[in-house]
Protein backbone atom coordinates (compact mmCIF):
# COMPACT_ATOMS: atom_id res chain seq x y z
CA UNK A 1 0.00 0.00 0.00
CA UNK A 2 1.21 3.37 -0.79
CA UNK A 3 2.39 5.71 1.65
CA UNK A 4 -0.56 8.36 1.11
CA UNK A 5 -3.25 6.25 1.94
CA UNK A 6 -6.81 7.40 0.95
CA UNK A 7 -8.50 6.02 3.69
CA UNK A 8 -6.16 8.78 6.19
CA UNK A 9 -7.20 11.68 3.35
CA UNK A 10 -10.66 10.88 3.81
CA UNK A 11 -11.17 10.22 7.38
CA UNK A 12 -9.66 13.81 8.00
CA UNK A 13 -12.06 15.71 5.60
CA UNK A 14 -15.10 13.97 6.78
CA UNK A 15 -13.67 15.29 10.34
CA UNK A 16 -13.75 18.46 9.07
CA UNK A 17 -16.92 18.82 6.88
CA UNK A 18 -18.46 17.09 9.69
CA UNK A 19 -17.78 19.76 12.01
CA UNK A 20 -20.67 21.14 14.01
CA UNK A 21 -22.19 24.34 14.31
CA UNK A 22 -21.83 25.70 18.03
CA UNK A 23 -24.22 28.97 17.46
CA UNK A 24 -27.62 29.18 17.00
CA UNK A 25 -27.91 31.07 13.42
CA UNK A 26 -31.58 33.08 14.66
CA UNK A 27 -30.05 34.33 17.61
CA UNK A 28 -26.63 35.76 16.18
CA UNK A 29 -28.40 37.56 13.67
CA UNK A 30 -30.54 39.25 16.04
CA UNK A 31 -27.58 40.25 18.04
CA UNK A 32 -25.85 41.93 14.76
CA UNK A 33 -29.59 43.53 14.40
CA UNK A 34 -28.77 44.93 17.22
CA UNK A 35 -25.38 46.41 17.12
CA UNK A 36 -26.43 47.48 13.36
CA UNK A 37 -29.62 49.46 14.86
CA UNK A 38 -27.49 51.29 16.74
CA UNK A 39 -24.34 52.00 15.45
CA UNK A 40 -25.13 52.13 12.05
CA UNK A 41 -23.40 50.43 8.59
CA UNK A 42 -20.53 52.28 9.23
CA UNK A 43 -20.15 52.73 13.05
CA UNK A 44 -20.43 48.59 13.50
CA UNK A 45 -16.96 47.27 12.98
CA UNK A 46 -16.51 43.08 12.85
CA UNK A 47 -15.30 43.38 16.22
CA UNK A 48 -18.01 44.69 17.07
CA UNK A 49 -20.45 41.94 15.85
CA UNK A 50 -18.74 38.74 16.63
CA UNK A 51 -18.06 40.35 20.52
CA UNK A 52 -22.50 40.50 20.34
CA UNK A 53 -22.77 37.57 18.49
CA UNK A 54 -20.34 35.26 20.66
CA UNK A 55 -18.77 34.25 16.97
CA UNK A 56 -15.35 34.36 15.89
CA UNK A 57 -15.02 35.86 12.51
CA UNK A 58 -13.98 32.18 10.36
CA UNK A 59 -17.84 31.53 11.66
CA UNK A 60 -19.58 34.70 10.64
CA UNK A 61 -17.99 34.74 7.23
CA UNK A 62 -18.80 30.82 6.63
CA UNK A 63 -22.46 31.56 8.26
CA UNK A 64 -23.62 35.09 7.42
CA UNK A 65 -21.12 36.13 4.35
CA UNK A 66 -19.39 39.76 4.73
CA UNK A 67 -20.58 42.49 7.05
CA UNK A 68 -22.61 43.67 3.77
CA UNK A 69 -24.36 40.50 3.25
CA UNK A 70 -24.80 40.08 7.45
CA UNK A 71 -26.17 43.84 7.11
CA UNK A 72 -28.86 43.05 4.27
CA UNK A 73 -30.08 39.32 6.45
CA UNK A 74 -30.53 41.83 9.17
CA UNK A 75 -32.18 44.35 7.45
CA UNK A 76 -34.46 42.15 6.44
CA UNK A 77 -34.63 40.42 9.88
CA UNK A 78 -35.65 44.06 10.74
CA UNK A 79 -38.47 44.69 8.21
CA UNK A 80 -40.15 41.28 9.58
CA UNK A 81 -39.52 41.55 13.03
CA UNK A 82 -42.74 41.59 15.27
CA UNK A 83 -43.47 44.78 15.80
CA UNK A 84 -43.17 45.79 12.22
CA UNK A 85 -45.78 48.11 11.23
CA UNK A 86 -45.75 49.53 7.88
CA UNK A 87 -46.30 47.08 5.65
CA UNK A 88 -49.45 45.51 8.22
CA UNK A 89 -50.28 49.24 7.56
CA UNK A 90 -51.49 48.19 4.19
CA UNK A 91 -54.65 46.11 4.94
CA UNK A 92 -56.33 49.02 7.29
CA UNK A 93 -59.93 49.37 5.15
CA UNK A 94 -58.95 53.29 4.64
CA UNK A 95 -56.83 55.51 3.66
CA UNK A 96 -56.90 57.35 6.78
CA UNK A 97 -56.52 53.87 8.65
CA UNK A 98 -53.17 53.17 6.97
CA UNK A 99 -51.91 56.60 7.49
CA UNK A 100 -52.70 56.10 11.38
CA UNK A 101 -51.26 53.07 11.72
CA UNK A 102 -48.02 53.99 10.06
CA UNK A 103 -47.84 57.32 12.06
CA UNK A 104 -48.66 56.07 15.55
CA UNK A 105 -46.75 52.87 14.89
CA UNK A 106 -43.75 54.63 13.36
CA UNK A 107 -44.05 56.92 16.99
CA UNK A 108 -44.39 53.79 19.25
CA UNK A 109 -41.68 51.99 17.32
CA UNK A 110 -39.06 54.66 17.69
CA UNK A 111 -39.49 55.29 21.43
CA UNK A 112 -40.11 51.34 22.51
CA UNK A 113 -37.34 51.55 25.07
CA UNK A 114 -36.39 47.56 24.31
CA UNK A 115 -34.71 48.59 21.43
CA UNK A 116 -32.29 51.10 20.06
CA UNK A 117 -33.78 54.94 19.19
CA UNK A 118 -34.66 55.73 15.88
CA UNK A 119 -35.40 53.43 12.31
CA UNK A 120 -32.29 51.49 10.80
CA UNK A 121 -32.98 51.45 7.61
CA UNK A 122 -32.92 55.52 8.04
CA UNK A 123 -29.82 55.78 10.08
CA UNK A 124 -27.58 53.44 8.83
CA UNK A 125 -27.82 55.39 5.49
CA UNK A 126 -26.72 58.81 6.59
CA UNK A 127 -23.66 58.13 6.17
CA UNK A 128 -21.94 55.44 3.99
CA UNK A 129 -18.34 55.89 2.45
CA UNK A 130 -17.63 54.62 -0.74
CA UNK A 131 -16.96 50.93 0.44
CA UNK A 132 -20.37 51.45 1.72
CA UNK A 133 -22.55 52.90 -1.48
CA UNK A 134 -23.75 49.51 -2.06
CA UNK A 135 -25.07 49.13 0.89
CA UNK A 136 -27.02 52.44 0.69
CA UNK A 137 -28.60 52.21 -2.53
CA UNK A 138 -30.16 48.65 -0.77
CA UNK A 139 -31.56 50.50 1.64
CA UNK A 140 -32.46 53.31 -0.83
CA UNK A 141 -34.29 50.31 -2.84
CA UNK A 142 -35.90 49.26 0.02
CA UNK A 143 -37.58 52.44 1.00
CA UNK A 144 -38.72 53.21 -2.62
CA UNK A 145 -40.52 50.26 -2.76
CA UNK A 146 -41.94 50.88 0.46
CA UNK A 147 -42.63 54.42 -0.67
CA UNK A 148 -44.78 52.96 -3.99
CA UNK A 149 -46.58 49.75 -2.14
CA UNK A 150 -47.60 52.95 0.22
CA UNK A 151 -48.34 55.25 -3.64
CA UNK A 152 -50.60 52.00 -4.69
CA UNK A 153 -53.06 51.57 -1.62
CA UNK A 154 -53.70 55.70 -1.92
CA UNK A 155 -54.40 55.44 -5.50
CA UNK A 156 -56.42 51.92 -4.35
CA UNK A 157 -58.44 54.53 -1.99
CA UNK A 158 -58.81 57.11 -4.12
CA UNK A 159 -60.37 54.61 -7.03
CA UNK A 160 -62.96 53.29 -5.15
CA UNK A 161 -63.90 57.28 -3.68
CA UNK A 162 -62.31 56.62 -0.29
CA UNK A 163 -59.55 58.94 -0.76
CA UNK A 164 -61.39 62.51 -2.07
CA UNK A 165 -61.17 63.61 -6.39
CA UNK A 166 -58.49 66.22 -6.19
CA UNK A 167 -56.36 63.94 -3.68
CA UNK A 168 -52.68 63.46 -4.60
CA UNK A 169 -51.34 59.85 -3.97
CA UNK A 170 -47.76 60.32 -4.28
CA UNK A 171 -47.56 63.35 -2.48
CA UNK A 172 -49.63 62.06 0.36
CA UNK A 173 -46.93 58.89 0.42
CA UNK A 174 -44.31 61.52 0.34
CA UNK A 175 -45.78 62.93 3.44
CA UNK A 176 -46.25 60.19 5.22
CA UNK A 177 -42.74 58.62 4.87
CA UNK A 178 -41.08 61.90 5.46
CA UNK A 179 -43.13 62.56 8.50
CA UNK A 180 -41.41 59.14 9.53
CA UNK A 181 -38.60 59.48 8.90
CA UNK A 182 -38.05 62.97 10.27
CA UNK A 183 -39.49 61.56 13.59
CA UNK A 184 -36.85 58.79 13.59
CA UNK A 185 -34.58 61.10 13.58
CA UNK A 186 -35.86 63.18 16.18
CA UNK A 187 -36.15 59.71 18.32
CA UNK A 188 -32.34 59.83 17.73
CA UNK A 189 -31.89 63.12 19.18
CA UNK A 190 -33.83 62.19 22.98
CA UNK A 191 -37.68 62.78 21.60
CA UNK A 192 -39.66 60.17 24.02
CA UNK A 193 -43.01 58.51 23.25
CA UNK A 194 -45.35 61.19 24.39
CA UNK A 195 -43.51 64.11 21.89
CA UNK A 196 -43.92 61.06 18.88
CA UNK A 197 -47.22 60.57 19.13
CA UNK A 198 -47.85 64.50 19.54
CA UNK A 199 -46.09 64.88 15.96
CA UNK A 200 -47.80 61.80 14.64
CA UNK A 201 -51.48 63.14 15.87
CA UNK A 202 -50.44 66.46 14.49
CA UNK A 203 -49.60 65.50 10.85
CA UNK A 204 -52.93 63.08 11.02
CA UNK A 205 -55.10 66.41 11.43
CA UNK A 206 -53.68 67.54 7.60
CA UNK A 207 -54.50 64.21 6.03
CA UNK A 208 -57.90 63.32 4.21
CA UNK A 209 -60.65 61.74 6.04
CA UNK A 210 -62.30 59.01 4.83
CA UNK A 211 -64.67 59.40 2.34
CA UNK A 212 -66.95 56.50 3.31
CA UNK A 213 -68.14 54.87 6.49
CA UNK A 214 -66.15 51.72 8.01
Amino acid sequence: MSAHSPRSTTGRNTAAVGRPRTFDLETALQKALEVFWQKGYEGTSLPDLTAAMGINRPSLYAAFGNKQQLFLKAIERYENRPGAFFYPSMQEPTAYRVAERILLGAAAAHSDPVYPTGCLMVQAALTCSDSGQAVKHALIARRKAGFEQLVQRFEQAKACGDLPDDADPQGLAGFIITVVQGMSVQATNGAGAEQLHTIACTALKAFPASQQQV
